[in-house]
């Protein structure tokens, strides 16, 4: 049938910040969406509230509204705009769960707004458990032996009679939130507790556990005429038991039987037919690896997280596909490369998912993994065989690892690994390599993994592969062979123990480099510029090359905590930006979930690894020789030193500004040259200097490893003790690898992101950040244009971002963050020579397009060329608020205490004209549960406690009631407040916790001492409880001060009627 024309305007609904279990892929699959409905004429409305992606460009969609996706507030917006139409399936599980509220509430009946696509009917059919499995089995396919439970008592009778272990799934939940394995009931009590409070209907499905069977996924589509076909399938290398976001996936399907294979795809097309999904939709199968025996896992009904790797493995673009299906297009109507999206993709290649983990930075997390998704973000690799692409995954993991070896396995024993992998681990591949290598066989690691002995057998040839290696040194012939398998120069170099400009100078003799295939599925003949590297033999380049003169942009990789989709908002503007001006512009990335891995984004995308020789190769093969490594975060700056090197010309900020501005020594100098203070400290290599440091600036210090993201092992010490410890045991130190040790200045942190050309310097705002130094900007609510800093200070803080930039040599973005003491005296504290993750805030919030900017200068374009004469523009009238969004109730372990490590893993927006009102919209869309009755627990340390008191008798005044341990309370009832007394959990009482638990604790604020060690444990224990019990926990007294402004604006007073 042919597209609606009785449609006019149509709202999509986004997935809200980035958490773990709702990443980038929305963000590829929103943008998609809306300007595959604009290309059909359709007036586009977007509502999300993430300012850190392009789906919220106000290029995208005809109207963007970056409110909190909340009922109350995309109610109001629909009102507003009276759209004809919702499509529900294309911001995950978020924006499903708002469609759905809508739908329920009676407002989209009352609008006369329709639901397009999938039926509400068949939403609720395929995510309620109960209806999906009387479904299964009204069609005759297998589910797992489940029960429905409402309560504790309910799942304890369900289990018993399943039969343990079993597994829980609370409904309406995100990336398997609050679910995990029971082996008794013991532990499903624990589980449960957690499990049915996270659930906004109080539903746990208790079911069989199949752990150890095998987990295929069928990512398929169907239109409304009942045509469905099958995009691709895909299978977990991880059995069932890891969540599939933690797995590492392969597609196609490699090790099914072709009954077994057209059986599960089969299954796969009637469900959604029964269903009459229209659109995209994921299937999940657990399947018997020694039988033919299947149990559908679940289906969901909308684009999701496979999605995203299904349409970068096979170059089919389902989110596109499906917002036309939504406004009644067929799929044999729909264009897509040189055909219709009814063909189904072919692949002739093979593609590997890694999933990348955040425990490089949390030490004290669990690294163990479950039914939770614990993944921040993952990495695809693509080759001609198996291994070829897992080592290109490795290697764009960026986690240290340059092949399937991991230095911390070096040393175990057969025994020590077998122990270690009793469990499903976030290394365990790397771990079942080492214990290969130590003589292990196939069938023992299937054993005790339950991974398929197909998976084992791959590794066990890249490990037979590094032997043939070691026993045959400078051998070409051998080199050619390891090239083919995927093994990359620097590992290589390793094994022979040669340098790795040797094995390049040896390939070089013997013309052996990759040829770059295209990722072409529909097999038609069309040229699609979606290229991977092979040196499978007789493989033949088929990446064509132009005469435009050609600029290359290295992109950000994985999206991990530290850097997120901010830095791809970044990179897909430069490639815009340079084709507008006429350049042919390439990228390299190899991220599945973004839109710059979107092949029509750039002229050219190579899905590759971004390490030197993997760009070095491309940049051969292109013969380019311009390179963007700015705009990529750190994973592009560090690239820029070795590529230089190699002899590639790196336009905009050069190596020699970003050693200006990274080395600590160069740095220190300049600013002396400028007369702008910093702190005072030193870089340390060893514990007597260190300890000598920070006698000479005096405690508290804060220390930092050098040329780190995100604030990794960042940490304020306040004596020597502390400070030995954390030399020891945070950071290895040693020669070339200094650390920074600072003297800590205690006030307010301010933050700009500022562009040079070398002759101009433009700051299009000024960022002032709630919290006080010690927590990391990027977990700090950050606020434009600033609220409390004078003109004087703004002045200085701007003519020192010019002589910075200007002293530094910048050519394009750079960041600075500053210090303002009480005295109004400024001081540096860093400056990043790149684009930085608030780029697209303040970008949306100025209304300047700093990354198309900062492109224009880096291809010669001066700032005065592009209209901008200004060093600083007008301050907008409107309060621009970011808030941090965290994700600690995924990562067992992780303490929410903030500090200068930074935790969070994403960030939400909220402006109004009002800064009170800002910062309760950006509070809510950060997913903080504001509230403005109950009861705050305060447990304060000695020096916080007189700033504290008016704080707590602030809430007290609103008609909160206070609880705290005995020295906050003896201290708080001093000064008139009455207070309830809880015990210590050190001195063995539960008070406390209980009263978490009960329900009735609205916040609960917790600050500790600088000299208390550093995992308090009584502190981390009322964190960690108040994590899983879904209470908001403060341990800055500024962010507390801030949601009083928030409470007492927005709440109704009482009093008597003669009150003043």
């Amino acid at each position: 049938m042919p597209k609606r024309t009785d449609l006019k305007k149509i709202m999509i609904i986004g997935s809200g910040p980035i958490v773990i279990g709702q990443a980038a892929e929305f963000d590829y699959a929103g943008t998609q969406a809306c300007l595959s409905l604009k290309e059909e004429g359709y007036e586009v409305i977007l509502v999300n509230s993430n300012p850190a992606t392009i789906m919220t460009d106000t290029s995208v969609a005809d109207k963007v509204y970056m409110e909190p996706l909340t009922l109350e507030y995309v109610a109001r917006i629909l009102r507003k705009e009276r759209p004809d139409a919702i499509v529900p399936g294309i911001g995950g599980q978020t924006g499903l769960n708002l469609a759905m509220q809508l739908e329920q509430k009676g407002v989209l009946k009352e609008c006369q707004v329709e639901l397009l696509g999938t039926d509400s009917d068949s939403i609720r059919r395929a995510e309620d458990r109960e209806q999906f499995k009387e479904l299964c089995q009204s069609i005759g396919e297998p589910v797992i032996p489940s029960q429905i439970t409402y309560n504790l008592e309910e799942a304890k009778a369900a289990a018993a009679a399943i039969g343990y272990p079993v597994v829980l799934r609370p409904a309406f939940t995100l990336g398997g939130t609050g679910g995990g394995f029971a082996d008794d009931e013991a532990q499903l009590v624990e589980l449960g507790m957690q499990a049915f409070k996270l659930s906004p209907i109080h539903q746990v499905l208790i079911e069989k556990s199949v752990k150890g069977y095998k987990e295929i996924e069928f990512e398929v589509m169907r239109d409304a005429s009942d045509r469905a076909i099958t995009i691709c399938g895909m299978e977990n290398i991880d059995p069932v038991g890891v969540h599939t976001g933690d797995s590492a996936v392969v597609a196609p399907i490699m090790t099914l039987s072709d009954h077994d294979m057209k059986m599960l795809n089969d299954s796969a097309i009637k469900i959604i037919r029964t269903l009459k999904i229209q659109g995209g939709c994921n299937v999940q199968f657990a399947l018997n690896p020694k039988t033919s025996e299947y149990f559908l896992i679940e289906i969901n009904p909308r684009v999701s997280r496979s999605s995203a790797l299904a349409s970068k493995a096979s170059g089919y673009p389902i989110a596109r596909v499906t917002a036309k299906v939504a406004v009644g297009m067929n799929l044999d109507e729909i264009a897509v490369a040189n055909t219709t999206a009814a063909f189904e993709p072919s692949l002739d290649y093979v593609v590997a998912k890694l999933p990348r983990f955040p425990f490089d930075k949390f030490s004290t997390a669990a690294n163990t993994l479950g039914t939770q998704m614990k993944a921040t973000g993952e990495v695809m690799g693509i080759g001609s065989t198996l291994e070829e692409c897992l080592l290109k995954s490795v290697r764009s993991l960026e986690i240290g690892a340059q092949h399937l070896w991991l230095p911390k396995f070096q040393n175990m024993t057969k025994a020590e690994l077998t122990e270690y992998l009793r469990q499903f681990r976030d290394d365990g591949l790397f771990a079942v390599a080492q214990l290969l290598r130590l003589g292990a066989s196939v069938d023992e690691v299937a054993a005790l993994t339950m991974i398929t002995p197909y998976f084992l057998e791959t590794i066990r040839g890249i490990v037979d592969m590094e032997q043939t290696l070691c026993a045959h040194k400078g051998d070409g012939e051998t080199l050619k062979q390891a090239k083919q398998m995927g093994f990359c120069d620097p590992y290589i170099a390793r094994l022979w123990g040669v340098r790795e400009e040797d094995v390049y100078a040896q390939r070089v003799q013997l013309g052996l480099y990759p040829a770059y295939k295209m990722v072409d599925t529909s097999h038609t003949g069309a040229y699609i510029p979606y290229f991977y590297s092979t040196y499978a033999p007789g493989a033949k380049s088929e990446a064509r090359r132009s005469d435009k003169k050609k600029v290359v942009v290295l992109g950000a990789g994985p999206i991990r905590i530290g850097q997120g989709v901010e830095f791809d908002y970044s990179t897909v503007h430069a490639v815009q930006t340079i084709r507008r001006a006429g350049y042919e512009a390439i990228i390299i990335n190899n991220n599945p979930e973004t839109v710059s891995t979107d092949y029509t984004t750039a002229d050219k995308l190579y899905f590759e690894p971004l390490t030197p020789e993997d760009v070095m190769n491309i940049l051969h093969e292109e013969q380019a020789d311009q390179v963007i490594a700015s705009l990529g975060g750190q994973t592009a700056i560090n690239l820029a030193q070795p590529l230089m090197t190699r002899g590639v010309q790196i336009i905009g900020t050069d190596c020699a500004a970003i050693e200006r501005a990274e080395n600590r020594d160069c740095f220190e100098k300049l600013l002396l040259e400028l007369n702008i203070p910093q702190p005072m400290g030193a870089a340390v290599t060893n514990l007597d200097d260190g300890l000598k440091a920070a006698h000479t600036v005096g405690y508290p210090v804060l220390v930092r490893p050098s040329f780190v993201l995100g604030g990794r092992a960042m940490e304020i010490v306040a004596d020597d003790e502390m400070l030995r410890h954390y030399l020891q045991n945070a950071v290895r130190t040693g020669e070339g690898k200094p650390v920074l040790v600072d003297k800590y200045i205690s006030g307010r942190e301010v933050e700009v992101d500022a562009i040079c050309d070398g002759r101009d310097v433009f700051v299009p705002g000024i960022m002032e950040l709630v919290e006080r130094t010690g927590v990391h900007s990027g977990d700090s609510i950050s606020v434009y244009p600033p609220f409390s800093i004078s003109d004087k200070v703004k002045g200085t803080i701007l003519t020192y971002a010019k002589k910075l930039g200007l002293g530094i040599g910048i050519v394009g973005l750079y960041n600075i963050q500053f210090i303002v003491d009480k005295s109004d005296h400024v001081y540096i504290i860093e400056v990043n020579p790149r684009s930085s993750r608030t780029v697209p805030f303040l970008s949306k919030a100025t209304g300047y397009q700093l990354a198309d900017i900062a492109t224009n200068v880096i291809l010669g374009t001066s700032l005065k060329e592009q209209g901008i004469f200004d060093l600083y523009p007008p301050e907008k009238e409107r309060c621009y608020v970011k808030a941090p969004v965290f994700s600690f109730a995924k990562l067992h372990g992780l303490d929410a205490y903030l500090s200068p490590e930074m935790k969070s893993t994403g960030e939400a927006i909220g402006y109004d004209k009002k800064l009170s009102r800002a910062m309760y919209k950006a509070l809510q869309a950060s997913g903080m549960n504001v509230q403005n009755y109950g009861t705050v627990f305060v447990t304060l340390a000695d020096e916080d406690k007189p700033e504290g008191l008016p704080l707590v008798r602030r809430f007290y005044e609103m008609g909160f009631n206070i609880e705290a341990t005995a020295g906050t309370a003896a201290y708080l009832k001093s000064f008139g407040i009455r207070t309830r007394v809880r015990g210590k959990i050190s001195d063995g009482s539960h008070e406390i916790l209980d009263s978490i638990r009960s329900g009735y604790v609205s916040y609960i604020i917790n600050t500790r001492s600088i000299h208390s060690s550093v995992h308090a444990q009584d502190g981390a224990a009322i964190r960690r409880c108040a994590v899983e019990n879904g209470v908001t926990v403060f341990t800055s007294l500024d962010t507390v001060r801030v949601l009083l402004d928030v409470l007492e604006e927005t709440t109704l007073a009482v009093s008597t009627i003669h009150a003043e």
